[in-house]
């Protein structure tokens, strides 16, 4: 039975299987269904007003954010930014906008997590090709990762060996600042350890299909279902806690040294959940926001 007390809108990308999910996991609940691109939005700053289409956002009761972008880049902080003046001026939106963008960008990430004594593997930031070439030395291989990315766009693996400096400048000219991350054993599976409002959810492995470094779906990864130890939780628990986002998976791998975390997600994936768990992430998280507003 559908009530028609709520106008919620989803930030996302149409054709998107998450976004679209959400949207209709909404309108389900709600009656009103509106899948918001955010290239199509016209904000006045000085009314304080943001149009998509003759709607007012304004005018709605919540927005949450499936997505901002097909892609990350810095542009997408923009587009935060953007949903920070409607925020600001009394709009709940979900995750707050302000912590999306602790976690968009990977270093701002990656410190947060150090400060909160989360374990990581081995890191080094550095502009230096000397510096490199010294952290590549000590830890064998290593993937170097794009600040702003997911699903391991960008990200290349270097080994030490003598074309291990020509490889490091060819990566260092699309990204000056160089994240450098050890590769841990891991048995070519990560996690996903989903949190719905600081709550554990459910957890999923992301497993290598053999022909690549990385586990995503892209390269010909799959998901399995996964449960994970206390530990892990508990990690993937204190990982997200600083952020306050309303609905995120942290990426974590369990190594022969414990579990190690790589970084926490602005948004997170139900397609994993949905296929190892069976649970319905978009109708919990639709129900999560309602229970919010309600308050």
């Amino acid at each position: 039975m559908t009530s028609h007390t709520w106008k919620i809108a989803v930030v996302g990308t149409p054709g998107g299987w998450s976004s679209e999910r959400l949207a209709d996991a909404v309108a389900e609940r709600t009656g009103f269904r509106m899948l918001v691109e955010m290239d199509r939005v016209r904000v006045d700053v000085n009314e304080g007003a943001a149009w998509f289409g003759e709607t007012n956002l304004l005018d709605l009761d919540a927005l949450i954010v499936k997505k901002i972008g097909a892609r990350y880049s810095p542009d997408l902080l923009d587009r935060l930014e953007m949903l920070r003046l409607l925020h600001g001026q009394g709009l709940p939106v979900f995750s707050p906008p302000l912590s999306m963008m602790r976690v968009m960008d990977r270093l701002s990430c990656t410190v947060t997590m150090r400060l909160s004594g989360i374990p990581m593997p081995p890191t080094t930031i550095t502009e230096d090709m000397d510096e490199a070439l010294n952290a590549l030395n000590e830890y064998g291989s290593a993937v170097f990762k794009p600040m702003y990315t997911s699903k391991a766009r960008g990200m290349k693996v270097i080994a030490r060996g003598p074309d291990a400096r020509d490889q490091v400048h060819a990566y260092q000219q699309e990204n000056r600042v160089m994240y450098i991350q050890k590769i841990e054993d891991h048995e070519g599976c990560d996690l996903g350890v989903a949190f719905l409002g600081g709550e554990y959810l459910t957890t999923y492995a992301r497993c290598s299909g053999g022909g690549s470094w990385n586990t995503t779906t892209a390269s010909g990864g799959r998901y399995e279902p996964f449960e994970p130890s206390a530990e892990t939780i508990e990690i993937a628990r204190r990982a997200q806690a600083p952020f306050n986002l309303t609905f995120t998976c942290v990426d974590i791998i369990e190594s022969p040294r414990g579990p190690l975390a790589l970084e926490v997600s602005a948004f997170g994936g139900f397609r994993g959940i949905r296929e190892t768990s069976g649970l319905d992430a978009a109708g919990l998280y639709a129900d999560y926001v309602i229970a919010q507003l309600k308050k």
